[in-house]
């Protein structure tokens, strides 16, 4: 037996349930909620009191990832989604924080620039990406889906702007008290943009090579970690996924290439999504150091994730194991899985919607005596 054999072996005892040492935060559970877009922000893109509430139901989660947070106004991609670049947004996120730690969680908010994946519309400004291409399908505005526009393609000089904007929103996050970040290098948001051969057609050092075509993720990482420290962050990655157009030809070769990259970064975690073969992903795990986070269910896919999916997972070697659609309507999921209750449907209809209702008002199972 190879000592890969002996660890995988090793790892199959590992539960839902165990504690999990992740930096310096102490997970009761290895359940993780998925970050999931709810557009529930208030003017000026300012947390409300109603998503301290939603976040804080969740919180026996061993920790949450809250929705996509765009780190500028030009890196913001729906409208009604929250900030992390003004002053107010800081204040605005203390009242989720706050009640999160209150009742015994653990937070880290997702840092997402939409890049091409956005509308004048609901920014006022052009959208920016690696080329002028625009992304695949239509994007959401405060007037519906609309085609997606052309962005501006980012001259070299002016890159470096939207790889600190990662690391200027999580020092604000950690002002705001999350407890750290996670970067969407997924879905085919503005990191995504830069690893694709569908997007970036780009003959500078940010595009063109594998090499190149890393750089942007690698050097956001970097300077998110040297922002507030690699245990304070995490990122998220959707290997092949093609979403929005972004595609990309050489998944293994890529994804090997930017965690060699990342891992002497010391970073909290890295958050895989489901979105290539398993072959794949399992010489990802191999490849990977640190700890990973698995989300064994496509974006939008039929299957959310589920507690079979999520045992089988940690028995391949995934430390941890986000949920996302399931914490939509189950805000005590982890007791439902701990218990083998039922998991409660979701509306889809009210995702997106705006107000309480679908939000704050699925209840916890109740026991029938």
């Amino acid at each position: 037996m190879t000592l890969w054999d002996l660890w995988k072996a090793v790892r199959t005892v590992t539960t839902l349930f165990d504690r999990y040492r992740l930096g310096e935060l102490d997970l009761p559970n290895r359940v993780v909620m998925a970050p999931m877009t709810r557009v529930r922000a208030a003017a000026d893109g300012l947390a409300t009191p109603s998503m301290a509430t939603y976040y804080a139901q969740r919180a026996t989660a061993g920790l949450i990832v809250t929705e996509g947070v765009q780190p500028s106004l030009i890196g913001q991609s729906n409208p009604g989604t929250p900030g992390l670049h003004t002053d107010g947004q800081v204040t605005a996120w203390r009242q989720v924080t706050g009640a999160v730690h209150a009742n015994g969680g653990r937070v880290f908010a997702q840092i997402m620039h939409g890049g091409r994946v956005s509308h004048p519309e609901t920014t006022g400004l052009q959208p920016v990406g690696p080329s002028a291409v625009p992304a695949v399908g239509e994007v959401f505005t405060p007037t519906g889906p609309k085609p997606a526009p052309v962005p501006r393609a980012l001259p070299t000089a002016e890159v470096s702007e939207h790889v600190h904007s990662y690391a200027d929103a999580a020092r604000r996050a950690v002002d705001a008290g999350f407890d750290g970040v996670e970067l969407h290098g997924a879905n085919g948001y503005l990191i995504g943009q830069f690893l694709s051969t569908g997007a970036n057609l780009r003959t500078d050092r940010y595009g063109g090579s594998i090499g190149n075509r890393i750089r942007f993720a690698v050097e956001a990482v970097s300077a998110t970690v040297e922002a507030v420290g690699g245990h304070r962050t995490g990122i998220r990655l959707s290997p092949g996924a093609g979403i929005w157009g972004a595609t990309e030809t050489d998944v293994p070769e890529l994804y090997g290439a930017l965690l060699a990259e990342l891992a002497p970064l010391g970073l909290a975690y890295v958050h895989l999504e489901a979105t290539t073969d398993e072959e794949v992903l399992l010489g990802l795990r191999a490849a990977w150091p640190g700890t990973l986070v698995v989300n064994p269910a496509f974006p939008m896919g039929p299957r959310p994730t589920d507690r079979a999916a999520a045992d089988r997972w940690l028995g391949l070697g995934a430390d941890l194991i986000s949920f996302g659609r399931a914490f939509i309507a189950n805000p005590d999921l982890v007791e439902r899985l701990r218990q083998g209750l039922p998991i409660a449907p979701d509306d889809p209809a009210t995702w997106y919607a705006g107000g309480d209702a679908g939000y704050l008002t699925y209840p916890a199972y109740r026991h029938v005596a």
